[in-house]
């Protein structure tokens, strides 16, 4: 694989400061995702206590079967007509939708909301990762996406904190509101930053338009044969289901099971986003700088230690707060780390900057199937059995998520999407 500046259209702007705006704004804009999703597992209690337990039922099923099948139609699609477009468009919508949703006071409409509401939040992965794998090479990849997949734990973190102060003072309505105005504004931002590589080619545009059609479906081709984006799939299959059930349904248990208030456990809530972070980053970081080791080995190894942490969080879990906060902070370190590094930099590797929003898509999509579970998981595991039983569940799930990259832990090479690309 070329490692080095091709004459190609593309590798000019690779090395321009203008990445910089790029990977700021797409950080940004991922981000700024988590407020359309975080209003509601702040605001479940308090729509349950006006509306009745059942004003939620299958909401977040409807939410994520909706966030798996964009994924599939927007990596498609994302590599067509462009990251700009896509997420611009996609925020919009999302916007709109958390509108309808703080509006609404019927089961029906909450979820025909949050259910539109998925589909729209699809677009963010697939069309940011399309633009990262754009203005990133396979060298600095594991690096720069390990700092810049801290958009989603610090995006968390903020819309978590967000929501609760806007429910706190006006409202669970405006745990919707707000956020939405918030979207919007950073939706503009991108349809006026974002660029692909192409916006500084000196190539004809006709000519270019042309090379590019055909290393799309090259490289497309190369990508839907290699067996290694369907094994980073079902390993996130099992992270994503982890993760979405902690996202959805940590305050509640902290609630619930701990006897927090409303407003501290959603505060506290943040410690798995807090964690996340520092494992993102580290997990990134690592896999350029160590390179003996491939990605999915860096993943496997932190799901190998997850089942540790996720036992010592059920033994000290309920000492007190500061116990509870770094128990869970390192639940989310070790499970971050593995959940950005499959879908970010190794889907990115599979793809190559023509096919990164279908790989991240497909990655995105097979996971996204295992969070369409985790209403029914954690609502049949904890009520039956205990919210003690959940965690042991979890950890089946961390040790499953591991033995499926198995198959694909040897050495890397480069994905025959990725060579096609940079040939």
């Amino acid at each position: 694989m070329n490692t080095q500046p091709s004459s190609s259209a593309e590798a000019p702007s690779l090395y321009s400061p203008y990445r910089f705006a790029i990977w700021g704004t797409t950080w940004l804009s991922y981000l700024t995702y988590y407020f359309g999703r975080k209003g509601l597992p702040i605001a479940k209690t308090s729509i349950a206590e006006n509306f009745g337990s059942s004003a939620l039922s299958g909401v977040d099923t409807g939410y994520l079967a909706a966030y798996a099948a964009g994924q599939y139609l927007h990596g498609f699609w994302g590599d067509r007509v462009g990251a700009r477009w896509l997420v611009s468009l996609g925020m919009v919508g999302s916007a709109l939708c958390c509108f309808a949703f703080g509006a609404s006071s019927l089961a029906a409409l909450f979820f025909i909301a949050f259910l539109a509401n998925g589909f729209f939040q699809a677009t963010g992965w697939p069309g940011n990762i399309k633009a990262m794998a754009e203005w990133t090479t396979p060298q600095n990849r594991g690096s720069v996406m390990g700092f810049w997949a801290s958009c989603y734990q610090v995006g968390g973190i903020v819309a978590t904190v967000f929501a609760t102060w806007m429910m706190s003072r006006w409202g669970w309505r405006s745990a919707f509101w707000g956020p939405a105005l918030v979207i919007l504004a950073v939706a503009a931002l991108v349809f006026l930053v974002v660029r692909s590589p192409r916006s500084v080619s000196t190539t004809p545009p006709s000519e270019q338009r042309k090379e590019d059609r055909e290393l799309q479906r090259s490289a497309r081709r190369a990508l839907l044969r290699n067996p290694r984006i369907y094994a980073y799939g079902v390993s996130y299959f099992f992270i994503k289901l982890m993760r979405y059930s902690l996202l959805f349904w940590l305050p509640t248990y902290l609630e619930k099971a701990l006897h927090y208030d409303k407003s501290t456990a959603g505060y506290l809530s943040t410690s798995f986003e807090v964690g996340g972070v520092v494992g993102t980053i580290a997990l990134g970081l690592l896999s350029d700088r160590l390179r003996k080791l491939s990605r999915a080995g860096w993943a496997f190894g932190s799901l190998m230690l997850l089942p540790l942490a996720l036992l010592l969080y059920l033994r000290i879990g309920g000492i007190g707060l500061e116990a509870n906060f770094v128990a869970m902070a390192l639940i989310g370190f070790l499970l971050f780390g593995p959940d950005a590094i499959l879908s970010g930099a190794a889907a990115q590797d599979a793809g190559g900057p023509k096919a990164a929003a279908i790989a991240a898509g497909l990655v995105n999509g097979i996971g996204s199937l295992g969070a369409v579970l985790q209403e029914a998981v954690t609502k049949g595991v904890s009520q039956r059995y205990g919210w003690d039983a959940l965690f042991v569940v979890f950890i089946a799930f961390a040790l499953l998520a591991a033995v499926t990259l198995l198959p694909v832990l040897r050495e890397r090479k480069a994905s025959p999407a990725d060579a096609i690309t940079n040939s």
